[in-house]
């Protein structure tokens, strides 16, 4: 029993309120193609670092809470993710997965690259470039 309460707690932690866990469950599920605003998006597309949870690598669709760290600016979902940033170095770097080299995500070139919403994060334009070329 306690394992699973764990696992719920773990997993509805980062949500916040039942409507803010709507609103990403929601974000998630979204097609790849969805709209959001006026812009179709669709697998490859740039996405701004602000609509970007970068805790769960993920295309929100809309404003995240900002975090500012060693005069960078961060993005989470929720207070969870707003207090892990400072603390976790492994949410604030990814691999880029075209030279495997370290990206700071406050830094990086941001596309969606999954077709619920995930995110990948190069270090220049000519990456992510490539990466689609492939």
């Amino acid at each position: 029993m306690g394992v699973i309460a764990s696992l719920i707690l773990l997993f509805t932690a980062c949500k916040g309120n039942a409507q803010q866990e709507d609103t990403v469950i929601a974000a998630r599920q979204l097609p790849a193609h969805a709209s959001a605003g006026k812009h179709r998006l669709k697998k490859g597309d740039l996405v701004p670092h602000d609509e970007v949870c970068m805790v769960n690598d993920a295309y929100m669709g809309k404003k995240q809470l900002a975090v500012s760290f060693e005069g960078k600016t961060y993005y989470g979902c929720c207070q969870m993710c707003r207090e892990r940033i400072p603390g976790d170095e492994r949410v604030r770097v990814a691999i880029d997965p075209v030279s495997g080299k370290k990206v700071d995500k406050a830094d990086a070139v941001i596309a969606i690259t999954g077709d619920n919403g995930d995110v990948s994060y190069f270090e220049n334009k000519g990456n992510y470039q490539s990466f689609f070329e492939q």
